[in-house]
């Protein structure tokens, strides 16, 4: 049962079933969590007698430690059953949209799965108006839904259409479609300070407008492959000078870690080090191709590591190998890298995923209950907001209060016995249609299934609605989605044959 009383400083909600702490105490039944007006927990305690009517459970919220904020889908845009150097110029088949509209629909489908902390490398930009203002608007779709964001300025200046130079990558392309490819996805390169100067500017803006307990300003290289050593160099710099947290890719798949070994044989994660990026400040995203040395490495600088399952898996990238992760004593955070096994954002699943992958085979354990859940809910929150984020993922007193309520009567539907574990069942079969509610920061953001800091069922056909019109409008988009299908048949021999400067 879930009832909620509300007085003028703080309310109160009764459960059946409370997972405190997953993993690490066992599930407490019938039991009192009281919010304070700060949003905080201000106390957990036992109801004293039986909670009845509908059963609830309830449990910490979920974080998401890389994401990238998009709303329409890959599959949508005709990139489904793609690896990921292929996959990538996809992305810019929709044209540039209204910015408020696009973060306010993928944030809402984030918080509807659970989620109250979410990273947002914001590689998807709108345009039609200064960054500045686009980043005010993410702000404002972040402050409506109530999501905690972390804001990476996408920083990206070499390697446009692939892990070389253009010139070589042209070369492997049909003739017909080398224009249209250089003028699309060339990259333009942007001294260090221009860069630099943005994210400033971001910083500034989001304390300006009242902003920064929802949003995070960061770093965003996009990777060693795609930033230039002076630009990584003044990156390391400006986060040590600043406190600011650093976001990035490496090591996502095979050819980037050929990429790598080639450019970097003295090992690229060394090389991080060597410039000052490695620190309790910079999240890597992926390390699906990292070597042991590597994370001991990364263990040792207190780097954290965002592992993206099904992401890798959508873009056959490959599996991290989390279990030496956790065997070096990585920091681990789950990202969805705006993917989802389902293309759903399911923060629950993709838990479920990530343990039944990462659990061990047999009677082997490489991954306890209390690591999943560390690394579902524990260690996002550094990713998101920084080091000196107030610890979440624990529902215990003087934490925030984010919380996720599951319909414990429709997650237990054919019940035999009134003893099994709940953590049995939530990590066998929970997913976000069982989601009933969620609080962040003591707010309600989801009653019944709904967000309520804005109407997301209409500003989703809005947002569709818009994209359709401008696709109708430009014929050139369709001309652009047939060249990208023969510039992803063209880099497969291309990736394949160590062709150009990528992996010979």
């Amino acid at each position: 049962m879930l009832t909620a009383t509300t007085t003028t400083s703080q309310h109160t909600i009764d459960c059946a079933w409370l997972l405190q702490d997953p993993g690490a105490q066992a599930a407490q039944a019938d039991m009192r969590i009281t919010i304070g007006d700060d949003g905080r927990i201000a106390s957990v305690a036992p109801i004293g007698s039986k909670a009845t009517g509908p059963r609830q459970l309830v449990l910490p919220a979920l974080s998401n430690a890389h994401d990238h904020g998009r709303t329409f889908r890959s599959a949508t845009l005709g990139a489904f059953d793609k690896p990921l150097e292929s996959w990538i110029p996809f992305l810019g088949t929709v044209p540039g949209l209204d910015p408020y509209i696009c973060a306010a629909t993928s944030f809402a489908r984030s918080v509807r799965h659970g989620v109250a902390n979410l990273m947002v490398h914001y590689t998807g930009v709108q345009g039609g108006m200064p960054y500045v203002d686009e980043a005010r608007q993410v702000a404002r779709a972040a402050k409506d839904v109530g999501a905690r964001i972390g804001f990476a300025v996408s920083i990206r200046e070499r390697n446009g259409i692939a892990y070389a130079d253009n010139a070589s990558v042209l070369k492997a392309l049909r003739p017909g479609i080398r224009d249209a490819v250089a003028g699309r996805l060339s990259v333009k390169p942007i001294p260090p300070a221009q860069y630099l100067e943005q994210v400033d500017d971001v910083a500034r803006m989001l304390q300006e407008g009242g902003y920064t307990d929802h949003v995070t300003a960061q770093y965003g290289p996009a990777a060693v492959h795609w930033c230039s050593t002076p630009l990584l160099e003044a990156i390391a710099r400006a986060s040590a000078d600043t406190g600011r947290p650093v976001h990035m890719h490496c090591l996502e798949t095979p050819y980037q870690r050929a990429w790598a070994d080639k450019h970097h044989p003295q090992g690229m994660v060394r090389f991080l080090d060597d410039i000052g990026l490695l620190s309790p400040r910079l999240t890597l995203a992926h390390c699906a191709m990292a070597r042991p040395d590597e994370l001991a490495l990364l263990a040792e600088r207190g780097v954290t590591i965002a592992v993206n399952t099904s992401s890798n898996l959508y873009l056959k990238s490959g599996i991290a190998p989390v279990p030496e992760m956790l065997r070096q004593g990585c920091r681990i955070a789950m990202g969805l890298d705006s993917t989802g096994f389902d293309e759903d954002d399911d923060a629950l699943r993709e838990m479920r995923i990530a343990y039944q992958l990462h659990r061990g085979w047999g009677f082997e354990r490489t991954m306890t209950r209390e690591q999943l859940w560390r690394f579902a809910g524990c260690h996002g929150p550094r990713s998101v907001s920084g080091s000196g984020a107030i610890a979440t993922g624990r529902l215990t007193p003087g934490a925030p209060a984010d919380i996720v309520v599951l319909d414990w009567d429709k997650l237990d539907d054919d019940m035999l016995f009134p003893d099994v574990d709940p953590l049995d069942l939530l990590l066998a079969r929970a997913n976000g249609t069982h989601i009933a509610k969620v609080i962040i920061g003591g707010r309600t953001v989801v009653e019944a299934g709904r967000v309520q800091g804005i109407d997301e069922p209409a500003l989703r056909a809005e947002l569709i609605a818009s994209a359709r019109a401008a696709l109708a409008a430009d014929n050139r988009h369709a001309a652009w989605l047939n060249t990208l299908r023969e510039l992803a048949e063209d880099l497969a021999p291309f990736y394949r044959g160590g062709l150009g400067d990528c992996c010979a």
